[in-house]
């Protein structure tokens, strides 16, 4: 691999920001408030996590990512929906998120409401358009459901990354046993990805998060610093990196960028 895990997520962030863009509905599509609100909560500075997991699952199966960018990209429409129903005010109330106003607040709670309905709704239409892979949609339809990410905040991040590593595993027709190790990655780096997000909320400030810092706390949810402690969670997250490299290494291929994207989930500040 040539090319520093930085590049990487820079070049496939562009791919699927200029597939966003190319493929959601203009702003001024009637009815123009709903497409206007659409695109300006997932067209900010998300980090496209999501997408370029399943970008490296099907690149480290052995298939070229290009064609399937479309499938892919859903998976940043159904994320962002999380996070426009996640600050609405009968749930986090919330008004920062990605450096700047949350949707509700810019465009009214009820549009908020129905962005997020929107963003979901595309999101399948994305995915029932670009494949007749029938398992690839069920995998993310049951990631999401109400014993998935809706179903509570802790398995919330674990259950859409697996989704979205088995998904690119699943579009590039890997065998059952390289699925079975990207979904026991998927299952590491996301628990390791939450662990992280429930650190960062504790140490850092509003400004380096793009979002509110110490929320967790305020609120008294059930992070795990909150549960295990910090020291232990830290020790935790080491075990699911380890435990995420090791599968990595299982699914192998030529060009595999999986075990070094687990690294850059633990390893990041924001």
């Amino acid at each position: 691999m040539t090319n520093s895990i930085e590049q990487y997520l820079a070049r496939w962030r562009k791919e699927v920001d200029r597939t966003l863009e190319e493929n959601l509905p203009p702003a001024k599509t009637p009815p123009a408030i709903i497409h206007e609100a659409m695109r300006y909560a997932v067209l900010g500075a998300g980090k496209r996590v999501r997408p370029i997991l399943a970008v490296a699952a099907a690149e480290a199966c052995g298939a070229n990512p290009e064609p399937l960018l479309v499938p892919f990209a859903a998976l940043e429409l159904i994320h962002t929906y999380s996070l426009v129903h996640d600050d609405l005010p009968a749930l986090d109330d919330d008004n920062l998120r990605r450096g700047r106003k949350t949707t509700h607040v810019v465009f009214g709670e009820a549009i908020g409401i129905l962005t997020g309905d929107a963003l979901l709704t595309e999101a399948f239409s994305w995915l029932a358009r670009s494949t007749n892979n029938s398992r690839a949609i069920r995998e993310v339809a049951e990631a999401i459901d109400s014993k998935g990410m809706i179903g509570g905040q802790v398995d919330k991040t674990a259950k859409l990354i697996t989704g979205s590593v088995v998904l690119g595993g699943l579009l590039a027709n890997a065998s059952d046993e390289k699925i079975a190790a990207l979904r026991r990655y998927g299952e590491s780096t996301g628990l390791a990805f939450q662990i992280v997000d429930d650190l960062l909320d504790q140490e850092r400030t509003s400004e380096e998060l793009g979002k509110t810092a110490g929320k967790d706390v305020a609120q008294g949810k059930l992070t795990y610093p909150a549960l295990i402690g910090s020291g232990a969670a830290r020790k935790r997250l080491e075990e699911l990196l380890q435990e995420a490299v090791d599968n990595a290494a299982v699914i192998g291929g030529r060009v595999n960028y999986l075990a070094a994207i687990a690294r850059y989930i633990c390893e990041r500040r924001s």
